[in-house]
Formats: structure tokens, sequence, C-alpha cells
């Protein structure tokens, strides 16, 4: 079903055909019709099948068919993201998509003056992107008015959880109006999320696109075993030898993604860092050259994972597994987005075994290592043995193990049975013969020490203290 035939508004129409897209993909052609329908949605689909078209376009048919309130221009629709990466390109899209529409459009988020933004907001803007903690400063400093907000959308719902951000969505939805259309998006929905849909949504329309742990399958996985100390290697030789146009690389830190920065450009390959530690201007300027081709390597970290939305992404290297399974996909989602294929690899040492045995759990998915040829390895890694301890020793049977191996046994006979529990029975009640014959010997023992102490009993007493005179009577002083 192509967009013409959706019913959305001719300027909106004229905007989407003038970006190049002419049909919606699955997630758009369920979620656009009931979101213009007016019922709340819970969108929950892959990274990179079209998520931000899905709400960007109804939303703007409504600005755009629907007549605003007051004359003066007020906030109508109010889109909060974890990030400023994403906070910038939804913008981006809002204005791509709307740029035969008379709208105002404003992205507000941290990094950048505060006082710049304030004076925008003063102007007016029909459609505000934010990011949660900045969002939150400008309504205590009285600069951005909410109470007419018609449309609220909550972008990528997961990964503000991830970042602690569910506490300052409740003070944000606590300043709209109670009659409103509410739009929430993620790429998984864990329970936390579930149950703040129920407080802030009214009998919302939920939207299920393929399974939530599974990538999408334009994207194709390969698992490299490498030494920790050859990956920089083996990554510069992947890029010499593949065809690797447009490569974004993901490392667990800010240090480690400037240092294979550092490597790339050391060995001619163009390169940039993007992560938070950048200001907001060298993080634009990064994503902006690395969009026009100027590098062809980007290196970044998780935190700017989702907020890298970039077409023609050849290549997803993971120089380091991530920590999380989560995150794996959503690293992986930044190619192959739209229907086009794209290549994902994992390098992984020895130490990352378990976190990738995690992540085979998560998507349910038992991965094939590869070998590449032509590189010189300086010894294999062996993704199937289990990780040693720090001390050296072998790691005993956990107890899932321990009920594997009963269940492999079968039920022993009850001849064995009792044969394997009468000698433990025989030990027990000498044991218990041990400990009585060992608590006599200890009162006798304890009777003699105490020959010379009083006795306890009433009875006792008396002829105790007769034994007492008579042995005092009977005694003869002693001479002088």
């Amino acid at each position: 079903m192509p967009f013409k035939t959706m019913g959305l508004a001719d300027p909106l129409v004229q905007g989407i055909l003038a970006t190049g897209y002419t049909a919606p993909t699955e997630i758009q052609s369920q979620a656009i019709p009931a979101i213009l329908d007016g019922k709340d949605i819970i969108g929950c689909a892959q990274t990179g099948t079209g998520k931000t078209a899905a709400f960007v376009l109804p939303m703007l048919h409504r600005l755009e068919t629907v007549p605003q309130k007051t004359k003066k221009t007020k906030t109508r629709a109010l889109v909060v993201t974890p990030t400023r990466e994403l906070a910038v390109q939804i913008e981006q899209s809002v204005r791509g998509y709307g740029r035969f529409m008379k709208l105002r459009t404003l992205a507000v988020y941290g990094g950048t003056r505060i006082e710049t933004q304030i004076k925008f907001l003063r102007r007016g803007s029909d459609v505000v992107v934010a990011t949660p903690g900045r969002l939150l400063d400008l309504i205590q400093r009285g600069a951005v008015n909410l109470s007419l907000v018609e449309v609220l959308v909550l972008d990528e719902a997961d990964r503000m959880l991830d970042m602690g951000f569910i506490d300052d969505i409740r003070k944000i939805v606590a300043e709209l109006p109670t009659e409103r259309q509410t739009l929430l998006f993620s790429a998984t929905m864990p329970s936390a999320i579930k149950k703040l849909t129920e407080k802030i949504q009214k009998s919302p329309l939920s939207i299920q696109i393929g399974r939530q742990q599974n990538p999408i399958e334009t994207i194709t996985q390969h698992i490299f075993p490498v030494p920790k100390g050859q990956k920089m290697d083996l990554l510069l030789h992947l890029i010499e030898r593949e065809e690797m146009s447009s490569v974004l690389v993901f490392s667990r830190t800010k240090r480690g993604a400037d240092r294979i920065c550092k490597k790339l450009k050391q060995n001619y390959v163009e390169a940039v860092a993007i992560h938070s530690d950048r200001s907001q201007r060298q993080r634009l300027k990064a994503l902006e050259g690395f969009k026009r081709g100027q590098y062809q390597v980007m290196v970044a970290t998780d935190i700017a994972a989702r907020g890298i939305n970039v077409e023609g992404i050849s290549h997803v290297v993971n120089f380091d597994v991530p920590a999380y399974a989560e995150d794996y996909i959503h690293r992986i989602g930044r190619t192959g987005r739209a229907e086009m294929t794209g290549d994902a690899m994992t390098f992984v040492s020895e130490e990352e075994v378990l976190s990738l045995r995690q992540i085979e759990r998560f998507i349910e998915h038992k991965f094939k290592p590869r070998m590449v040829e032509g590189f010189a390895y300086t010894h294999r890694v062996n993704l199937d043995s289990s990780p040693k301890r720090k001390d050296g020793k072998k790691s005993k049977p956990g107890s899932s193990q321990r009920k594997r191996a009963r269940v492999k046994q079968g039920p022993q006979s009850t001849s064995d049975q009792s044969r394997q529990q009468s000698p433990a029975k025989k030990k027990s009640s000498f044991k218990r013969a041990k400990k009585k014959t060992s608590g006599q010997r200890e009162s006798t023992f304890r009777g003699k020490q105490s020959g010379s102490s009083k006795p306890k009993s009433k009875s006792m007493k008396k002829s105790w203290s007769k034994k007492k005179k008579t042995s005092a009577q009977g005694r003869k002083p002693k001479n002088d």
C-alpha cells in the first residue's frame, strides 16, 4: 500500500516523495492507520525497520489537518528521546517530511547553551523533540508550556529505561494534559516499560513486528575468534581486503574508541570517533562527515548506538563484545536499514566467550565461528572451551549441570540405592553412638574433677553440712 492511499495530507505526501520514499515498511503500514484513527500505540519492532516515520507522518498529518486552539504558536506535539543524536535526527526527519508545511520544529538537548533554546521556545514551536534531562530543566525554568500538547511520543523507550530516565518521564507526563494521544515505540519491551504504559496510555493497541530478540533478516552476522592483542591487526586486515565502504566500529569504552581511531589514522584510514566526551559540535560534525563519505570508518560507544541513523552503512564491527545482549541488537541494527543488506562482524577473545554465550541465548541462535584466510593468528581461540578460573583450577559444575547429569544417568535401581544409603546410615548411627559415649565420658570426667564442689539438690546440701560439722568437731587444733 503506497503512502498516497493512506489518507495523508497532500503537502505531507509531497514531502515523503521528495525524500525518495514511495512504499511504507511493515511497521509503518500497521501503525500509521491506527494513529490516524486517534488510538494510543505501543510499537515494538527491530532496529532499522522505519519506526521514526511510523510516528512522524501521522503526527504531522494531525498538525496539518486539525486547527490549533490558539492563534499564538504553542507546542502541540512532543517527542522524547534518550540521546542528542537521535533528537537531532528526528528533528531532521520532521523538517524533511514537513518541508511543504508551515510548521516550527525545535530539538532541545544537553551539551549546548540553554539560553539559546529558551529564546527559540519563546517564539513558539509546533513540534519539540527533547531529551528528558534538558526538557525538565526547561520546565523548571518556565521556558516551555506543555499544557496544549496533543500528541506525546516516547521513542526508544527501552533505552531510556537503561539510562535511568523513567522517573524523568513520569515527571514530564505529569505536566501534560490528560486528553492526549500517547505513542510509545521501542525495539524491546521490558516489564518496567509495560508497567509505565498502563499508567500513561488508554487502551493502547500493541503492534509487534518480528521477534524482539532477533535482528532483522537483512543483516548477515559473522563471529571472528581472535586473540585480544590481534584485534586491531584483524580490523586493518579486513578493511584492506574486504569491500568495506562505510564502516561503523563499536568499542566498550571512550578511551578504547579514541585508541582505535588513532591506530586507523596511523594506517592511513580516514576515521573519526564519537562518544559522550566530545562536544555536541564535534559529534554533529563527525556524523555529517560520515554521512557524506568524508570518513570511511566511524568509531563509537554504546551511548551513541541508538542515535546513529546513517543510510548505507555497509559493515558494523563489534571490536569488543557488548556487555549486554540487548546492546548487540542495537549495535548491528545500524546496518541493513530500510530493507537494505548489511554485514555485522564481532571479534571475540578468550575473555569474551561468556558474553557471546549470553547473546546466543538471547537471540536463540548458535553462531558458527569464522577464520579469516591470509591472516596470521598467534594462536587459535577456542570458543567451545569453558573459561578458566583466576586461580587456574577447573570450575565446578553448577546446579543445572548436575541436574542434567542425573537425568542422563537415569533412575537407579532400588537395590543400588539401598547399597548407597546403608553405609551412610551406619556412619550416621556410629556418629551418634560416638557422641553419646563421648558425652558420658565427659560427664564422668567433670564429676571427678568437681569432687570438692558443693552439691546442688536440698537433701545433698543437708548431708553435706552435717559432714562438714562433724569434720570440724573431730579436727584437733594445731600447736602454736
